[in-house]
């Protein structure tokens, strides 16, 4: 899940200042909530947590980060209700799963579960499966064309696009109708995991949530990061969230 946090990071000054060019230094910021409740799903695999109670966890403790509205609502609710949203946190926090499960129907069914105890609408749990599902089929092999098929078909998502072709009219969308396969695009037309966080920066949209997107399929299937990055990534967290991500690597064996 390291390409995900580190597309957080690098695309995090771009979220509120789009731009429609990948002509910019690959600078590791601040992680935002992407990273934080990214962490909290690879901890509740790492531990068999409660899913809901991991979220809050770590969202609680690092509550000062721009969660939207109904989630921040979520985190210091009594109860554990979801709210039907089909924003794309659901898609952005799902990484771990891709890197953890080893079968399509497991990697469906565990993304379905880390989606729906916030993000229940039917688009929410589809664009957390089909992140979950791009970075297994990245993971074990698959190739650009059989993941294109599959996610376009399994989810009917327009994958048949480039970035040039998306990019002039795209605008900030942070619904995962509108984000995720756009986000899945830019790995698709990249070449390298920095060209991948690089695109889907340039789309000019929710720059730090699609590069965690992006960013996380392009490590399943590039296996390389840039050392420079990496370790900028883990000296950028917190010792308890560097821990946990350290333990998720080890644990699943994830390459960069």
């Amino acid at each position: 899940m390291i390409g995900a946090i580190a597309g957080d990071m690098i695309g995090s000054p771009y979220e509120s200042c789009p731009i429609k060019t990948t002509d910019f230094d690959l600078i590791v910021s601040a992680f935002t909530d992407d990273t934080v409740l990214t962490i909290a799903i690879g901890y509740s695999i790492l531990k068999s947590a409660d899913i809901a109670a991991s979220l809050k966890k770590f969202a609680q403790k690092y509550h000062a980060l721009p969660y939207g509205g109904a989630f921040r609502r979520w985190i210091w609710s009594w109860d554990n209700q979801p709210y039907n949203s089909f924003g794309n946190g659901s898609a952005m926090r799902v990484s771990p799963v891709g890197f953890a499960y080893n079968s399509v129907d497991e990697v469906l069914l565990q993304a379905k579960r880390t989606a729906e105890v916030t993000h229940n609408h039917p688009e929410g749990i589809k664009g957390a499966q089909a992140t979950a599902l791009a970075i297994y089929m990245a993971r074990t092999g698959q190739n650009k064309d059989a993941i294109r098929k599959e996610i376009t078909e399994r989810f009917s998502y327009d994958l048949n696009r480039t970035v040039d072709e998306i990019q002039p009219g795209y605008r900030f969308d942070v619904t995962c109708q509108g984000s995720v396969p756009e986000s899945i695009v830019a790995f698709l037309d990249s070449s390298r995991w920095e060209d991948a966080v690089r695109k889907s920066i340039s789309l000019g949209g929710d720059a730090d949530t699609m590069a965690c997107i992006s960013g996380g399929i392009a490590q399943a299937f590039y296996k390389k990061i840039p050392e420079s990055i990496a370790e900028a990534v883990r000296n950028k967290l917190p010792q308890d969230l560097r821990q946990i991500l350290d333990e998720f690597n080890t644990t699943y064996k994830c390459e960069f």
